[in-house]
């Protein structure tokens, strides 16, 4: 019903989430199934629902928790407006507030870098291959959009570059180019002298790297690229 409306990765992501329902609730006829079963559902999944494989795996965040049941709740309300059922029997399912509490207390909280850190990590970094990539990750690029740089989204007479393009994975098994998920993400932010020199540096290394291989380099026309050319995938990068 939704296809039409959103992105592939999104999709795919749907499909992810409604698995861990499927595989508990999946074998059970769409009239017969109670609201204890969703319940027992909800509790299952708070306590094994990264599944591995077939087996129950460890607890989960409860926003994936959280996620599967907004998206059976959607679900069986359509079974209702298509009068499959007659009611939602998950309509009034929440993640209980004592869970919530539990997941508060162990979560960890990651304070951002300091300025000495972020000076470190620049320090460590001068002379990496990839510096220039870390860099616009450290402006504040995700790394989708670091990987669906393009050469010539990069301006570097005026020391600009355009986001407008992603390059992620669909399950870590193969690459989705695409646009940035909303025109707010669409921006073309100035670039820093420290970045603007990274760049120029990285650009003038990978035409090093393409003369010294001549026919066997694969330009891809991404900044973020290999030795031999070909673009950088999100897994490679983290």
């Amino acid at each position: 019903m939704k296809a039409e409306d959103l992105e592939e990765t999104t999709i795919y992501n749907y499909g992810i989430t409604l698995d861990r329902v499927r595989g508990r609730l999946g074998d059970i006829r769409l009239q017969d199934l109670p609201e204890e079963h969703v319940e027992e559902w909800r509790d299952w999944a708070l306590a094994h629902g990264r599944v591995r494989g077939k087996r129950a795996g460890t607890p989960p965040s409860m926003t994936s928790v959280d996620m599967s049941l907004a998206l059976l709740k959607e679900a069986l309300g359509r079974a209702v407006t298509r009068r499959l059922v007659y009611v939602n029997v998950a309509a009034h399912g929440t993640i209980p507030r004592r869970a919530r509490k539990e997941e508060r207390k162990t979560e960890e909280e990651v304070p951002p870098w300091n300025v000495q850190e972020v000076q470190k990590f620049i320090h460590g970094i001068r002379g990496e291959r990839l510096c220039a990539a870390l860099l616009l990750s450290l402006m504040g690029l995700r790394p989708a959009e670091v990987c669906g740089l393009r050469w010539e989204d990069v301006d570097l007479e005026n020391a600009t570059i355009v986001i407008a393009d992603t390059r992620t994975m669909m399950g870590n098994r193969y690459v989705v180019e695409k646009d940035t998920k909303s025109f707010a993400a669409e921006r073309d932010p100035p670039l820093p002298a420290l970045v603007l020199g990274a760049l120029k540096a990285f650009r003038a290394l990978q035409a090093e790297e393409r003369l010294a291989l001549g026919e066997a380099y694969r330009a891809s026309g991404y900044v973020l690229a290999h030795e031999a050319g070909d673009a950088f995938t999100i897994k490679q990068l983290r």
